[in-house]
Parts: structure tokens; C-alpha cells; sequence
């Protein structure tokens, strides 16, 4: 067993201030995109599920059915298979595109004659709109 003791940290209050100040204007800095964040992906969301509730009418005020609109779902028929078939397209879609992305990144990396324009070819779709956009 060690008879050293671990020594506290002792840091000055200026230190501590200008650390705090560093937090603060990260934060501040961050806030903008949080804000659009929540604007355009948790409000839709959370607007989504609350409307789950009503039942909307084209000639009145919407009308609150609870948990109906839900077992009305899961008791239809329709949706079961409509949901069997979006599995069965994602089971074929997403391993297929998944090895097409990386037979296409092996065929890129191979030292070949042509790799700069082959992966020019490859990557300007990508990189053309990112750019565009730094230009607005």
C-alpha cells in the first residue's frame, strides 16, 4: 500500500472565472442551432404525437378520443400488412445497400490507373451541395 496521497487541485479564482466564462460563451454559441434543432425536429414530433389523441373533423374544433385512434390502428387489418411489408423492404433494401457501399468504397481504394477520377466521379455528387451551400 502506497503511502502517497493524491493532492487536491487548487485552482485560482481568476482561473476559475475565465473557465466559467469559456462555458458560458460555448453554450451561448451552441444555443442558435439547438434552437433550430428543437424547432424543426422535437416540436413536429412532440406536435405529432398530441394530435395522435384528437380526432379532427373539417367542420369543428378537434375532439380528444384518447388511446381510440391507436387500437383502431393495431385492430385494422391494413396495417399489419402494410407494416409486414415495409420490413420485408427493409430487410432487402438495407443489407443490399449497405454491401453496394462498401464494394463501391473497395473498388475506390484499389491501386489502380484513373483512382483520383474514379474517386472524383464518386464523390463531387456528395461534395457539390455542401459546397453551394457555404457559398450562400
Amino acid at each position: 500500500m502506497s503511502d502517497l496521497a493524491a493532492q487536491p487541485i487548487t485552482t485560482s479564482r481568476r482561473a476559475q472565472r475565465h473557465a466559467w466564462r469559456n462555458s458560458v460563451n460555448a453554450w451561448l454559441l451552441l444555443l442558435p442551432a439547438a434552437v433550430l434543432l428543437a424547432t424543426f425536429t422535437h416540436y413536429p414530433i412532440v406536435a405529432t404525437i398530441q394530435h395522435s389523441f384528437f380526432i379532427t373533423r373539417r367542420s369543428g374544433d378537434p375532439l380528444f378520443v384518447g388511446f381510440d385512434n391507436y387500437r383502431s390502428m393495431f385492430e385494422d387489418s391494413i396495417f399489419w400488412k402494410v407494416l409486414w411489408n415495409n420490413f420485408i423492404f427493409a430487410a432487402g433494401t438495407i443489407p443490399t445497400s449497405i454491401a453496394l457501399a462498401l464494394l463501391m468504397a473497395l473498388w475506390v481504394n484499389r491501386n489502380m490507373r484513373g483512382r483520383g477520377f474514379l474517386r472524383l466521379a464518386y464523390f463531387t455528387p456528395t461534395i457539390l451541395p455542401m459546397i453551394a451551400v457555404a457559398n450562400i
